[in-house]
């Protein structure tokens, strides 16, 4: 940090467990990777190549390497694994993650109908290859699931070989953990919680409410996905009570350092 400060929550280091950010790269240039990375990679946990986007994006070899160079992993959307699947090319998949060396898959099945013994064969199969982050939920905002089938779900996927579970928000933060306005199923995660534990799930919260709306919930290194590059750093200080919506909420807690 530049300078000191009393009465900020301690932050996890990198590599981290819990705390952990995960960004959306929805087809930044290298030169903004380069000036991404410059700025908030030390904040930075993953990145995802968005759905479906590093089937179009120029010289994706040479922007996965820098960010391989400041040793921050990358994986593609669960979007393009569902589009492998889809057209029964399971094993092209497999070869396109060791040809562009991603030590990350996301296994997801937001966007078709998987059974789930089927997408349980894929965790699996994937996780003897490459670390796995299963994606639970859908992007159909019709579709609603019970707050017990999320339990049942996330715990399965993380029985199959998931590194942790991720809880589907899309990146305009909409559906599956939110309601179309955006607001939080605050009963759904709280249900969740009673039974997974907060360190094995990302949770998409590309919007700052809901950023905020975790990290009271659950503190600093509550672990949160889909954020967009350029709020990266405004996460790092909602996260450390250095912005206006968290200034109070952990001075005088015990988890603050002086």
């Amino acid at each position: 940090m530049n300078y000191t400060l009393k009465n900020i929550p301690e932050r996890t280091g990198k590599p981290r467990v819990s705390g952990y950010t995960m960004a959306m790269d929805k087809g930044l240039s290298l030169r903004e990777v380069e000036d991404f990375i410059s700025v908030a990679g030390g904040y930075v946990d993953v990145v995802k190549l968005g759905w479906a986007t590093s089937f179009v994006t120029p010289h994706l070899e040479e922007k996965i390497a820098v960010y391989h160079q400041a040793n921050i992993p990358v994986y593609f959307g669960g979007t393009l694994f569902e589009a492998f699947v889809v057209r029964h090319q399971f094993d092209d998949y497999r070869r396109i993650l060791d040809k562009y060396g991603l030590s990350f898959a996301e296994v997801s099945d937001g966007s078709i109908e998987l059974p789930h013994e089927q997408k349980l064969d894929y965790i699996q199969r994937l996780s003897e290859q490459v670390t796995v982050l299963s994606e639970v939920g859908s992007k159909d905002a019709a579709k609603i699931m019970p707050p017990y089938k999320w339990i049942e779900l996330m715990q399965a996927e993380l029985d199959a070989g998931a590194w942790k579970v991720i809880g589907e928000a899309r990146e305009g933060g909409n559906v599956g953990l939110f309601r179309s306005s955006g607001e939080v199923r605050s009963g759904l995660v709280e249900e969740i919680l009673t039974k997974i534990p907060f360190d094995r799930i990302i949770w998409e919260a590309p919007q700052k409410e809901q950023q905020v709306w975790f990290i009271k919930l659950l503190g600093a290194n509550v672990n949160l996905g889909n954020i967009a590059p350029n709020e990266v750093i405004p996460l790092e200080t909602i996260r450390l009570g250095l912005r206006g919506d968290t200034f109070t909420h952990f001075l005088g807690q015990n988890e603050q350092t002086s």
